[in-house]
C-alpha cells in the first residue's frame, strides 16, 4: 500500500528487530494479492501472503477473476483467502453485490482448502448468518480486527474461527473490545496491525507498522493479567497452526 512505499523494506527488517518473525500480507483485489505473493516471494520464511477480493472491491470479482485468484492459490507463499466479507459501513459496492461475492468465496476459499481472513465492519448478523448457512470450513479462519461484541466473539468461535484483536484495543473508549480481548480463550486469540491503519497507543494516528504490535500484545496481556511471553507465545503459535506458517524466517 501507498504508505509504506518509501521504505517498505526497513519497515521488515523493523519487525524482525522487534521480535515480530513471521508476517502475513494481505490481498484485497487481483492486483494486491499478486503483490502479496510476490513480496512474500522476496522474504521466503518470514512473509506469507493471502488472495481475495475485500467488500470494497466485490464489483470487480467476477468469474474471471475469481478464477485468477484461484490459479494463484498454488503459490507456495499463499497461506489463506481473504480478506473477504462485508463492509455496511463504505458501503463501496453494493450490499446484494457484497453479499453474493462472499459467499462465492467462501465456497471458493473450502474448493482451494484454504483459512480464511473476514471483513465485518457493521455488518455482525449477516457475517455470522452467512458464515453458519455455508460453512463448516475445514480449514477455520480468522476474523479480523474483530469489532463486535462478547457474544459475537463466542458464536464465531463455535464456528471454528479465531478471534483477531488490532491495536483498537490499546483505546482507553474501546470498552468493548477490552472484555473481549479478557474472555476469549487464549487458543482462540491473534494479533494484527490492519496497517497501515489503526496503529496502537502511543502511536494513534499514525502510519501503523509490524513493529508496533508489540503495544497490541502489552494491552491484551495487561487485561488477560498474563505476561507478554504468554501472549506472544501462544498468539504466535496460533498463526502457525491456522496458516500452516512454515521454514525459518530469514534475517537479512
Amino acid at each position: 500500500m501507498e504508505p509504506y512505499r518509501s521504505d517498505l523494506d526497513e519497515v521488515i527488517r523493523s519487525a524482525a528487530r522487534h521480535g515480530v518473525r513471521r508476517i502475513v500480507t494481505i490481498g484485497i483485489d487481483t492486483h494486491s494479492s499478486q503483490a502479496a505473493i510476490a513480496l512474500a516471494e522476496k522474504h521466503p520464511g518470514r512473509l506469507f501472503a493471502t488472495i481475495g477480493f475485500h467488500p470494497h472491491d466485490a464489483q470487480q470479482a467476477s468469474p474471471d477473476a475469481l478464477r485468477d485468484l484461484a490459479e494463484l492459490a498454488s503459490q507456495p507463499a499463499v497461506v489463506g483467502y481473504g480478506e473477504i466479507g462485508l463492509d455496511y459501513v463504505k458501503n463501496y459496492a453494493p450490499r446484494e453485490v457484497q453479499r453474493r461475492v462472499f459467499i462465492d468465496q467462501l465456497h471458493l476459499a473450502k474448493d482451494l482448502n484454504l483459512p480464511i481472513v473476514i471483513h465485518d465492519r457493521e455488518a455482525h448478523e449477516d457475517v455470522h448468518s452467512l458464515l453458519k448457512e455455508h460453512g463448516p470450513f475445514p480449514r477455520g479462519g480468522v476474523m479480523h480486527c474483530f469489532s463486535g461484541d462478547r457474544r459475537l466473539a463466542e458464536a464465531i468461535i463455535n464456528l471454528g474461527f479465531y478471534i483477531s484483536i488490532p491495536g483498537v484495543v490499546t483505546f482507553a473508549n474501546a470498552h468493548s473490545l477490552h472484555e473481549v480481548a479478557r474472555v476469549v480463550d487464549l487458543d482462540h486469540l491473534l494479533l494484527e496491525t490492519d496497517g497501515p491503519y489503526l496503529a496502537p497507543v502511543p502511536f494513534r494516528g499514525k502510519r501503523n507498522e509490524p513493529r508496533f504490535m508489540l503495544y497490541t500484545a502489552q494491552k491484551v496481556a495487561t487485561l488477560k493479567q498474563l505476561s507478554l511471553e504468554e501472549i506472544a507465545r501462544a498468539t504466535t503459535a496460533n498463526a502457525i497452526r491456522l496458516f500452516g506458517l512454515a521454514g525459518e524466517p530469514d534475517d537479512r
